[in-house]
């Protein structure tokens, strides 16, 4: 490999943001890149071995390199992978992952979730010849939902934010302005939702007239059948699903009524590789071994494991950690400052465990009871090695 500056190949470093060094590590030595993956780890490219608690920001669910969900991409990968017709695939995934989505009856697919939810809002607009939004939660790097460098003016002043769980808020957010197209949620923000703010959203949208959409990029696939919008008792009006969709293969979905589905045949959402057949058989794939087998229940009883394991390093080192948020999916240490969660994340990859410093750590189906366990010892002993 060059020995070249790696941000003089790649601006930024690497092209996932949330994976630049500085991000995982601070300032502090760490592992920079990977070489491959299986199950829960991942091996850097001087050959070291770690358990990923990261599980690629939550894309992979069921674990790297999952045996049926390859096999499947294989096969597609040997059928040709992509064509100039619509793919017969395309058709059993949609069948197969409405039963999922409560009130789903129609499913457009893209190849990330920024796009997803994207797509979501223009349909929104489009159905009700609206224009402003409000959001709550992250739902990409695209114009409409950043206030960053390049983001016009104009664009920033058709989005709302709100605060997560603040009814108030959300009451504000509608009476002021124009009458909102959408709602954006995210279900789960740092935290699990007050039932009663998602009453709220759905109260108020249906109110004014507003699509009330889910992002469920995070929650959707790992939390089940239903989602988030089943666990918590409050359907949308739209589904926005990926990451564990695809378990580690680039595939987003919308999901809905197909009254509000419809409106994409009138504007304009499509890309070359939306229907490429390598994520299509991927996922479905993910919801065949989803509904045969006990994955997700593998999958919550890691997350109860660890969640209950970090509870515990939180009260036993109250100086490093503030406290634990999330939900047993993913979870994350409140650490107390960022030079202290750069330095357990130091001590802990040096241990052979990759930990996220911030939202979120996501346990998957191969993450074994026993080592969850020997993760929590390693964790155990980076934290003794920090507050020395």
């Amino acid at each position: 490999m060059s020995a070249r500056d790696p941000s003089d190949l790649v601006p930024g470093e690497t092209s996932t943001g949330s994976k630049r060094s500085d991000v995982l590590f601070g300032a502090e030595p760490g592992p920079r890149r990977m070489t491959r993956s299986a199950g829960c780890r991942v091996w850097d490219d001087e050959g070291r071995e770690y358990v990923d608690l990261g599980m690629a920001l939550g894309a992979v669910a069921l674990g790297y390199a999952h045996p049926t969900v390859t096999a499947a991409a294989e096969r597609a990968v040997r059928d040709g992978g992509v064509g100039t017709l619509p793919p017969v695939l395309e058709l059993h995934l949609a069948e197969r992952l409405l039963p999922w989505v409560p009130g789903g009856e129609a499913v457009r697919f893209l190849k990330t979730g920024a796009e997803a939810v994207a797509a979501a809002v223009r349909l929104a607009r489009v159905v009700t010849g609206r224009e402003r939004v409000l959001t709550c939660g992250y739902h990409g790097w695209l114009d409409w939902c950043q206030v960053t460098a390049g983001v016009p003016e104009v664009v920033r002043g058709l989005r709302r934010p709100m605060r997560f769980n603040d009814r108030a808020d959300l009451a504000a957010a509608v009476a002021e302005g124009a009458a909102p197209a959408a709602i954006v949620l995210e279900p789960v923000v740092e935290g699990p939702p007050d039932p009663g703010w998602l009453r709220a959203a759905r109260d108020a949208a249906t109110q004014v007239g507003a699509v009330l959409i889910f992002d469920e990029i995070k929650t959707g696939i790992r939390f089940g059948p239903g989602g988030a919008a089943a666990r918590y008792g409050v359907h949308p009006d739209l589904v926005v699903l990926g990451k564990g969709l695809g378990n580690g293969f680039p595939i987003a979905a919308v999901v809905g009524p197909r009254a509000v589905l419809a409106a994409a045949t009138q504007t304009w959402i499509s890309s070359t590789l939306a229907t490429e057949t390598v994520a299509l058989a991927a996922a479905e794939a993910v919801l065949e071994v989803c509904e045969s087998t006990e994955a997700l229940a593998h999958l919550r009883a890691a997350g109860d494991r660890l969640f209950a394991g970090c509870q515990t390093l939180a009260r036993r080192w109250p100086g490093l950690v503030t406290g634990i948020g999330g939900v047993p999916e993913f979870s994350f240490l409140r650490f107390a400052d960022d030079a202290c969660s750069a330095r357990v994340a130091a001590a802990a990859a040096a241990r052979g465990v990759l930990i996220r410093r911030g939202p979120y750590n996501f346990p998957s189906a191969a993450h074994a009871p026993a080592l969850i366990d020997e993760t929590l010892d390693r964790l155990a002993a980076a934290f003794a090695e920090v507050a020395c």
